[in-house]
């Protein structure tokens, strides 16, 4: 329980410390709730035999002071304060409990911030490991299970359990009946829970699994619903998605069962061990009426024991059966923290200045291996890149040309050499260096939102400045596109772009670039998947650019890097051969 309990501090996102003024509550209330019932015996006793005021000191004077000259007529006072108080500790408990959820929702935004932050700071390593499902997962489905079934379970069972043990040791001094009564319900709940923690924490794993297959089986279905609708293969989709959600159903199904059983159980006890109590007293032809105040007291402590109990071995339950997803936030946080740290500590050694380009990009002895490969995938590459100049880079499948654009970018750090810009080292200031990169894919990741979004991308509204816009747009030759569509740069491209054609959405990519005023465009084989005449109109942008702008192009057609002012030629991680298009593409010498 301990490891349980120190990773959940772990992940808890604000300081533990305000957790204590919740325990102080239920302190509080579950002592109003004992004083409460304290009242009920002795209330029924005096009701019954009203001679008791004058034979008690305290009610005595209580009864002269406030100036009663009825007897019944101070009972009933006496009933309304009781009645008073236990609509006050009714509504503190109300109140706490409502303030329980908000508090856990707001804990579960701060959670997501933190995990977003951490996934968006983390290496571009990290995602050529991990599926996108398990993100997602983690940023919807961890942090509403944190919230509903760690925070907010935990501070409901606390609450409970602080219950129970008040009314439980006020129990025992009132009447030794009900030890027998309290183990009579605590034995038989520790061993049901005891006999099933094992199952409750396989439920917790198979929810959390069948429910990140869903998401996975959706993304793979429906994320290229062309592919499934041509292939017809949408039956093997849904079916991956049917047994997930099935797996899911019987998880939940098990646990949820699971959770009934308490509360009857606990009922079950009660009503036998009270009239099976009171029916062995009548048996033994004792006064019955030497009973009616504990039993009173007992009755009406049970209405408070019975979903205390309940709620509480739930509460364990609900905690055991969300062990799993709190090992696997803890697990991904644990990860993003000491990449983060890495990260501060890397950007601490940096000096926080402008990285300056005015000269050339040199890349010296640049070798790079993925973190599980055996062979280098870079090696002892070397190559110059003057400012507002072109180069390719070209090759086979395979040749390390997208390595070297992604340690270019700064997305991959090299096991050795370096990258300088006017013999200053990127890694000085990668955020800096970064700054001047534009980056177009071969397939430009495009938002279900407007033109004008996509191009301004990570750009609020209020900050899209329009004249920029519009240059962006005339110099990607995007100008006659915009103007064709219903509602120019407000109209939306739907999901991933599907309403424009794939040479619109390199020129949407290429009008990105140039709205953020990017020094440098790094082209990777963004005109591979186009047509002919596409390629052209996408190449022309890109040849306009020439002489403006530094480019770096990664190409499959050699005929599109007709115009580099230099090429180099890859091959297994090496420059074979470098040149202009006539002596590296056609072998003249």
């Amino acid at each position: 329980m301990w490891k349980y309990i120190s990773k959940f501090i772990y992940i808890f996102p604000s300081n533990p410390v305000i957790l204590i003024p919740w325990f102080l509550t239920f302190i509080s209330v579950s002592f109003l709730e004992v004083f409460g019932i304290g009242l009920i015996g002795p209330f029924i006793q005096l009701a019954n035999n009203p001679d008791i005021v004058s034979n008690n000191a305290y009610l005595l004077f209580l009864y002269n002071q406030l100036g009663f000259t009825e007897v019944n007529n101070f009972i009933v006072v006496l009933g309304v304060s009781i009645i008073i108080l236990f609509s006050v500790k009714s509504i503190i408990a109300w109140y706490s409990q409502s303030k329980i959820f908000k508090f856990s929702y707001i804990q579960k935004e701060k959670l997501i911030a933190r995990l977003m932050h951490g996934y968006i700071e983390a290496p571009y390593t990290l995602y050529l490991t991990k599926n996108s499902a398990q993100v997602i997962q983690n940023v919807i489905n961890q942090t509403r299970i944190f919230s509903d079934s760690v925070l907010s379970t935990l501070l409901t069972t606390s609450s409970n359990s602080i219950n129970i043990i008040i009314i439980s040791i006020f129990l025992c001094v009132v009447s030794p009946v009900a030890v027998g009564a309290l183990l009579l319900i605590a034995i038989p709940l520790f061993l049901l829970f005891n006999s099933f923690k094992g199952k409750m924490h396989i439920w917790g794993k198979e929810l959390h699994d069948s429910s990140q297959e869903i998401i996975r089986s959706i993304n793979h279905g429906l994320g290229g619903f062309k592919e499934t609708r041509i292939l017809g293969c949408g039956e093997y989709f849904e079916a991956e998605a049917i047994q997930q959600a099935r797996r899911f159903a019987n998880a939940s199904i098990g646990f949820y069962s699971f959770k009934l059983s308490p509360r009857f159980m606990v009922e079950t006890i009660l009503v036998v061990f009270l009239v099976g109590f009171v029916s062995i007293f009548l048996l033994l032809n004792q006064d019955i009426q030497k009973l009616t105040s504990t039993l009173s007291i007992l009755s009406f402590a049970s209405i408070r024991l019975i979903p205390a109990f309940t709620n509480f071995t739930n509460g364990l339950g609900v905690l055991r059966n969300s062990s799993y997803a709190l090992n696997q936030l803890y697990s991904d946080l644990k990860e993003l923290e000491t990449i983060d740290l890495d990260r501060q500590d890397q950007h601490n050694s940096q000096e926080d200045k402008k990285i300056s380009f005015t000269q050339e990009i040199v890349l010296d002895q640049v070798t790079y291996r993925y973190p599980s490969a055996s062979d280098n995938s870079l090696t002892g590459l070397s190559l110059n890149i003057p400012k507002d100049k072109s180069i390719a880079l070209i090759g086979k499948s395979g040749a390390g040309k997208t390595t070297l654009v992604d340690v270019i970018l700064g997305l991959l750090t090299p096991q050795a050499g370096d990258i300088t810009v006017d013999g200053v080292s990127i890694y000085n200031n990668l955020r800096s260096w970064q700054n001047m990169i534009g980056y177009i894919p071969q397939s430009i990741f495009l938002i279900d939102d407007t033109i004008e979004r996509n191009i301004a991308f990570g750009i609020p509204d209020h900050l899209i400045n329009p004249e920029k816009l519009n240059k962006a747009i005339q110099t990607a030759q995007l100008a006659e596109v915009v103007a064709n569509l219903p509602h120019g740069v407000k109209t939306r491209v739907g999901e991933r772009g599907v309403m424009l054609s794939g040479g619109q959405r390199q020129r949407v990519g290429i009008a990105r670039a140039l709205y953020h005023e990017r020094e440098i465009l790094v082209l990777d084989e963004a005109t591979s998947a186009l047509d002919n005449e596409t390629e052209h109109l996408v190449t022309e942008a890109i040849k306009s650019l020439s002489g403006t702008k530094t480019m770096i192009i990664i190409a499959h057609r050699l005929s599109t890097v007709e115009h580099c002012d230099c090429i180099y030629m890859l091959e297994k991680g090496q420059i074979v051969k470098s040149g202009n298009y006539q002596e590296v593409v056609l072998g003249n010498e």
